[in-house]
């Protein structure tokens, strides 16, 4: 018995001093101005924080896969998006607006990953479905949410995406 308590205890050691070492990435994301008067007038404000809430949680999602810029401040701005379904409140604001409505759509988002060592890399990544075909059986957002899910995906792997 007094082994099985000395190995837990040695192993909880060994990993919190692990857990040390690799801190992972701190990750703030906030809305564009444009896109937040967008959210004020047309989409509704839930809908955009979602999708902000959705970009944060994909970003620390992957970025835990891979460790990628482990202790490092990663702010990102959701600087854009358009949405494939007309959002609940667009429905609400124009009573004769169907549901069934589609479109493209997707997102943009710009920010900076400060290193641990405070050096600055800019960031920014843009998509846009360019095929309506695709965009008959989506969801409200979806394209938006591919695009975030891409950005994440990505950037988790190291690719460099300030040049897009």
């Amino acid at each position: 018995m007094r082994i099985v308590v000395l190995a837990a205890a040695a192993a909880l050691t060994t990993g919190l001093a692990g857990a040390a070492y690799a801190a992972p990435a701190a990750v703030d994301v906030t809305i564009g101005p444009k896109l937040q008067a967008k959210a004020d007038k047309t989409y509704g404000n839930r809908d955009v924080r979602d999708l902000a809430a959705q970009l944060r949680k994909d970003v620390q999602r992957e970025l835990t896969k891979t460790g990628a810029y482990d202790g490092a401040r990663i702010e990102l701005v959701l600087a854009a998006a358009t949405p494939n379904h007309p959002t609940f409140k667009q429905l609400s604001d124009r009573p004769g607006l169907s549901s069934q409505s589609f479109g493209v759509g997707g997102a943009e988002i710009d920010g900076r990953i400060i290193a641990a060592d405070g050096h600055e890399t800019p960031v920014h990544y843009r998509y846009y479905e360019s095929d309506i075909r695709w965009a008959y059986g989506a969801g409200v957002w979806s394209d938006a949410e591919n695009t975030l899910d891409q950005f994440a995906h990505r950037l988790a792997r190291g690719q460099t995406l300030a040049s897009r």
